[in-house]
């Protein structure tokens, strides 16, 4: 038996921003911990701000997954779309920062690497995420109609 659905406009607006809208929460949150570690740590304890900004990004890496796969099979082409250049974007550079992103911070003596990697990842991601959030906001949505199987 098949029964008719409708998928509002909001709804598949909200859904092809909320990656990119979580990405750029995480990353600035990331990014002002790093600061305020930076400004609250002594010699004493200098791992503070890789403390303090490491856990918002790694929990968002564990959970976009599961955002972005039950975003990706969106019945609206143009929500899926957004979703996967959000994905590419952010999986793209966290992966590039794996393997950059351990020289940068030696070279760079610790927490200037960390400034410098944090940093990169921020200013590559964020002014795309933002991009696309305005771009999904003035596209013009429309109500689906799909029919489930039930």
């Amino acid at each position: 038996m098949k029964v008719k659905r409708v998928i509002s406009a909001s709804s598949s607006r909200f859904a092809a921003q909320l990656f990119n809208l979580i990405t750029v929460v995480v990353l600035l949150i990331s990014m002002t911990t790093l600061l305020l570690g930076k400004l609250l740590a002594s010699q004493k304890i200098g791992f503070l701000p890789l403390v303090l900004s490491m856990p918002p990004i790694m929990i968002w890496l564990g959970a976009s997954i599961f955002v972005y796969a039950s975003i990706a099979h969106h019945p609206n082409p143009r929500t899926a779309y957004y979703n996967k250049w959000a994905g590419y974007r952010y999986y793209g550079v966290m992966g590039s920062l794996m393997v950059f992103g351990a020289p940068l911070y030696d070279l760079f003596d610790g927490w200037k690497g960390l400034m410098l990697v944090m940093g990169l990842a921020v200013t590559i991601i964020v002014p795309w995420a933002l991009f696309d959030l305005y771009r999904a906001a003035h596209e013009p949505w429309q109500d689906m109609t799909i029919e489930v199987d039930i």
